[in-house]
């Protein structure tokens, strides 16, 4: 079942250096939230600590909340790994393991919650396949590497291996600009067809794909070059793109900076 994410005045530290500053915002469940804004200014950094990605640096830490349904996902008490399991990502290059099969990338991470028998994984193959729009295209080649189809299918591929361990919540960083456009048309598609189950945020450097897929978009700035990037503003991606709140978000809708 889909998720909200509820998160109050987070700040992303790498070392000393605060990375992203106060941010807080309200994603609905079985929705498409964008993130857009400027290179540098957050973006990226505040998606990895939405399923504690970013922890993979040394030195990375946040302060402030993140709920997942309203359970705290910093508590102490709360597994990364099961919260990267609630909350699965899909970066920007296409990443399927190079020496593994279609198959076998899909039940990648099945395979860490332990042995299930070949039937049920078989299931989940077919079935995480098709939700990705994959199995027409591939169900006759399951054991060929992953890394032999083109980019958009890669990119599919990793979407199915994604949500195979059943998330609630799909992060995608940019998962469009390493594609060509009809692949990227083809991502936008799948998008709009998983958030009938799934809650969707994606970064996005492409405005007019954000006018696309998205319900809601956030604005993310920074000052000046070594400030921390900030929420400018929130709201639905209508009103985003034809009356903004903030100059700062109209000066760069209207490509004034940026």
């Amino acid at each position: 079942m889909a998720k909200s994410i509820d998160v109050s005045d987070l700040n992303v530290y790498y070392g000393k250096f605060l990375a992203v500053e106060g941010v807080s915002m309200t994603v609905e469940p079985r929705s498409v939230t964008a993130f857009i804004g400027p290179s540098g200014c957050g973006k990226s950094t505040f998606l990895r600590t939405l399923n504690r990605m970013h922890e993979v640096i040394p030195g990375a830490r946040v302060e402030g909340k993140v709920l997942l349904d309203g359970e705290d996902i910093y508590h102490s008490s709360v597994d990364p790994v099961n919260v990267r399991r609630t909350i699965g990502m899909v970066f920007q290059r296409p990443n399927p393991f190079p020496t593994m099969s279609i198959y076998d990338n899909v039940v990648a991470g099945l395979k860490l919650q332990g042995r299930q028998p070949k039937k049920k994984l078989d299931e989940i193959v077919e079935k995480a396949l098709k939700g990705a729009n994959l199995w027409n295209e591939v169900s006759d080649r399951l054991s060929k590497p992953g890394a032999g189809l083109s980019g958009g299918q890669q990119q599919r591929l990793c979407i199915a291996r994604a949500i195979a361990v059943e998330p609630q919540v799909l992060l995608m960083d940019e998962p469009c600009s390493a594609l060509d456009p009809i692949s990227t048309l083809a991502i936008e598609d799948l998008i709009s067809e998983l958030k009938e189950r799934y809650t969707i945020v994606i970064v996005t450097h492409n405005m007019q794909q954000a006018a696309r897929v998205s319900d809601r978009t956030a604005f993310f700035n920074l000052a000046a070059v070594g400030k921390p990037g900030k929420l400018i503003e929130m709201a639905d991606t209508q009103k985003i793109f034809t009356n903004p709140s903030q100059k700062g978000t109209e000066d760069y809708i209207t490509g004034r900076f940026g």
